[in-house]
């Protein structure tokens, strides 16, 4: 249950970025996993030059968001001011996550990488906690904390909801449509940054994992209701649940196939997801 919910927190943060981008532009950004992968070598490098925890995890949020602003301006936008499809972005952030992952073996090569730290042990009766596992669960919560304030709280929250809503009536009703969309970029990117450092403080890390940690990610979005960031977190947590209880049952391998099949349950009694789509 333990490693379930820290598992649970980094697939929620991933799965808050996945939400955001096809609530506001309606597009299943497949390259998100593999730039999770990255942004967990970014981490992993601003580790090792730091020697900080917490500088490196700012130096990723800050990666993650200006990664996430650049392809909007460079790729992204461009598409959509030229027309094109949802299919065709799709096709595109396929051959993005391609690039991403190739790029990765280049630099970093196949092998195995780890962050070197000694996490402190406690013992709490039959339970052993790692000081890790309390920063990854933290961090999360904080991250979750300041999405619901962005969204609930704030102007640009309210923008945000409004173009989920309803793209075309937001731009007339005089909100900055362009504007939204880039802080959407900014956070849903910082997050996944987020995401990838947490994630390489509790495992390993190599260049290919982004398919497996996409799986998850896109399950929870879908168990949450797409669209809704709130639902995003939820599923995140039950999906990373579900798939670590089942270790009590099934080998390691079937944990990406039991969580989907927690998925099919869900939607067989709430076909849009827990909470729906809108935020």
């Amino acid at each position: 249950m333990l490693t379930g919910v820290t598992s649970g927190c980094v697939i929620a943060l991933g799965a808050i970025g996945l939400t955001l981008t096809y609530g506001i532009l309606r597009f299943a950004n497949l390259s998100h996993g593999d730039l999770v992968t990255v942004f967990a070598y970014i981490g992993l490098w601003c580790h090792r030059l730091f020697h900080n925890v917490f500088l490196a995890g700012v130096a990723t949020i800050i990666g993650g968001s200006l990664v996430g602003l650049g392809l909007e301006k460079v790729v992204w936008r461009p598409m959509r001011e030229r027309g094109a499809s949802s299919v065709a972005m799709v096709i595109v952030s396929v051959g993005l996550a391609i690039a991403a992952r190739h790029v990765l073996i280049a630099i970093a090569g196949p092998r195995l990488h780890f962050y070197k730290i000694s996490p402190r042990i406690f013992q709490l009766g039959d339970v052993r906690i790692s000081s890790v596992q309390i920063l990854v669960v933290a961090a999360a919560v904080v991250a979750m904390l300041f999405v619901y304030y962005i969204l609930q709280r704030t102007k640009l929250g309210k923008a945000m909801r409004a173009t989920s809503d309803e793209p075309a009536l937001a731009k007339v009703s005089g909100i900055d449509v362009n504007r939204v969309i880039n802080w959407m970029w900014i956070m849903g990117m910082g997050l996944a940054g987020l995401a990838g450092f947490l994630y390489g403080l509790y495992t390993s890390l190599r260049p290919d994992m982004g398919f497996y940690l996409l799986l998850p990610m896109f399950a929870a979005v879908i168990v949450g209701g797409i669209g809704n960031p709130y639902g995003a977190m939820l599923g995140g947590l039950l999906i990373g649940i579900v798939q670590d209880m089942s270790l009590i049952f099934l080998p390691s391998q079937y944990k990406v196939a039991v969580g989907f099949a927690a998925m099919i349950i869900v939607l067989v009694f709430r076909p849009r997801g827990i909470m729906g789509r809108a935020i």
